[in-house]
This record gives structure tokens, sequence and C-alpha cells, in this order.
């Protein structure tokens, strides 16, 4: 007996494979309507100037307060794309319809958080040689980019979960900051004083301690969110 192939049901692609292309898609969008990088690159660089005024940042302070202010600049930037990656899905109604076809939910929450820290990435490659410009202090080191890839992708992880929270409210601009800043804390205390370490030229061994803690920060707020986020959309 024959079957018609017609009739065969083909299988859901790997879920390596839908991250790959969710991951894609998220990227094409903003090469065609480039909404969320320039606009967190122009934030990013007005609060560098910013502060710059504001601090008067230089002499001996400098090393102290730069870290901090290094930061703050990606941390608020990061808010409004954050703010924005559910905000296209729920405004044309192609969440549900995602969510209910067969792309693993978890695939969808990992896509949008490396869409997501490919913009943070962006903005740190505009913000850390403005950075050095400005303040006169080499940023560029292999420890500090480690600690810099570790803070960012660890705002990313908590910001996209909570950013679908806040998609569903009216007043998301104001309500995700609110959610994801204290949740925030161990990644911004861990991402400070391993950039302070690194520009201080401490050692590797007096920085692990840090980076140990981005890490498995990272990797716990990042499986929990891919594990809930089905649940999460759902409410």
């Amino acid at each position: 007996m024959t079957i018609d192939p017609r009739l065969t049901v083909s299988r859901p692609p790997s879920f390596l494979r839908q991250v790959i292309v969710l991951y894609a898609k998220e990227l094409a969008i903003e090469l065609r309507t480039k909404e969320t990088v320039p606009a967190i690159v122009i934030f990013s660089v007005a609060s560098l100037i910013t502060f710059q005024f504001a601090f008067d940042l230089r002499g001996a302070t400098l090393p102290l307060v730069a870290p901090g202010v290094l930061w703050v600049a990606i941390l608020f930037a990061s808010l409004l794309a954050l703010g924005r990656s559910f905000t296209r899905e729920i405004e044309r109604g192609s969440l549900d319809g995602i969510l209910a076809s067969p792309v693993d939910p978890a695939a969808f929450y990992l896509a949008k958080v490396l869409g997501n820290l490919s913009f943070m990435l962006v903005l740190v490659a505009v913000t850390v040689p403005l950075s050095v410009a400005m303040f006169g202090i080499d940023l560029f080191r292999p420890f500090l980019t480690l600690i810099i890839f570790l803070g960012s992708f660890g705002i990313a992880a908590v910001g996209t979960i909570l950013s679908v929270v806040a998609a569903n409210t009216r007043a998301r601009e104001a309500l995700l900051p609110i959610l994801l800043l204290p949740l925030l804390v161990p990644v911004v205390l861990g991402a400070v004083r391993g950039t302070a370490m690194v520009l201080d030229g401490r050692p590797w061994q007096e920085l692990q301690s840090w980076a140990g803690m981005l890490i498995a920060y990272d990797i716990l707020f990042a499986a929990l969110s891919a594990m809930l986020f089905h649940h999460v959309v759902e409410q």
C-alpha cells in the first residue's frame, strides 16, 4: 500500500533551525525599518555627552566614575530596544499566530534575546569608542570585552521576557523599567565592578568572581525564561 505524499505531515524544523530562522527575521526587519538601532545609538551618545558636561569626567576621579557612566548609558539605551521587542507582533496581531504555529516558544524567546543582544552590541560598538575619545581611557581590553558581552546578554535575557509582560499593558513604557531594573541589580553590579577592575589592571584571578557571577546569572535566567516563556505569554 502506497501513501500519497500530499497526505504526509512534514516534521517541524529542529530547535536550532527555528532559532536561526526567527533570529534572521529579527535582523531583516530591523535592516528594513531601522526603528531600533538608530534610536538607541542616538540616546546613548546623548547620554555620554550629558554625563561629560554634567560631571566634568577627567582627572583622578575618571577611573572611578567611568564604569558607572558607561553602563548607565548602555542600560538606559537598551530599554528603548527592549520596549519594542514585542510591540510589532502585538500591534499586528501576529504573536498569537506565531505561538499557535509549530514554533517552539523557547526558540522564539531565544531568537528575540539574540536579536536584542545584537542591537545592544551595535550600541556598544559605538559607545565604547566614543567613551575612549571623550574620557581618554583605554577600553579596548580582552577581559573588558568579556564583561561587556556577559552584561549585555544578561540585560537582553531579563529584558526580553519582561518586555512581553509590559507590552500587554497600557503603561508599557513605564512598567518595563519598574519590572526590569530591580532584577538587573546583579547584572549591573557585576558589570560595573568587573569593568572597574579591568580598568584598574587587576589580574584575572580577582576578576573571575564577578565574571562567574554574570555567567551563572545569565545561564540561570535565560534557561528559566525559555522554559516559562509560553506560560508568561498566555497570561
